[in-house]
């Protein structure tokens, strides 16, 4: 009886949750692409989800909360967020976790370069906290979010962010140079 209970128990983990249509959290989204290893193809309609920043300039070391929010009676399962400067097309900055459905990857060789889901409850909102490098230009939040294994949105975009202006003078208005 126990081997019978023991063969259900691992049919259910391995296969239940495929057939239910649930994102494995092992599921891998490319990072330079941003396509997720599913065979149906991205959504082309609006995607029902925002990405909010708490900022909308920043310096090398600030950081900036960044929300992922379903709109209306939407959801999802997973997702896969980066910062990404206008125009390029790898992760700049890092990601510090503070939300327990988050955590952090790295692409690029960079850790913590871009941030995912740790499992596929269903979702209305994450919030994570960004910290930007030195040396940036404007840049976008660019996310990949699942719905389920059929029906997923890739590229959906923050508001633009640039970085301030003023990298040689300090709070006081003087220079950091030493004379």
């Amino acid at each position: 009886m126990k081997g019978h209970s023991c063969f259900i128990f691992l049919f259910c983990g391995i296969f239940l949750p495929r057939i239910l249509g649930f994102p494995q959290t092992n599921t891998s989204i490319d990072c330079d692409s941003l396509l997720p290893n599913y065979e149906a193809e991205p959504q082309t309609s609006a995607p029902p989800y925002v990405i909010a920043v708490s900022f909308d300039n920043f310096e090398p070391g600030n950081e900036i909360q960044v929300t992922l929010e379903a709109l209306k009676e939407a959801s999802f399962k997973g997702f896969h967020l980066q910062a990404r400067e206008l125009e390029g097309d790898v992760p700049v900055g890092t990601f510090k976790i503070t939300d327990p459905n988050t955590k952090g990857l790295d692409c690029h060789n960079v850790t913590n370069s871009a941030v995912s889901h740790t499992n596929s409850d269903l979702k209305q909102k994450i919030t994570t906290t960004w910290i930007a490098p030195h040396d940036t230009r404007e840049l976008q939040f660019i996310a990949t979010v699942v719905q389920d294994l059929e029906k997923f949105w890739v590229g959906v975009q923050s508001k633009t962010v640039t970085p301030t202006l003023s990298k040689s003078v300090n709070g006081t208005g003087k220079s950091k140079r030493k004379v």
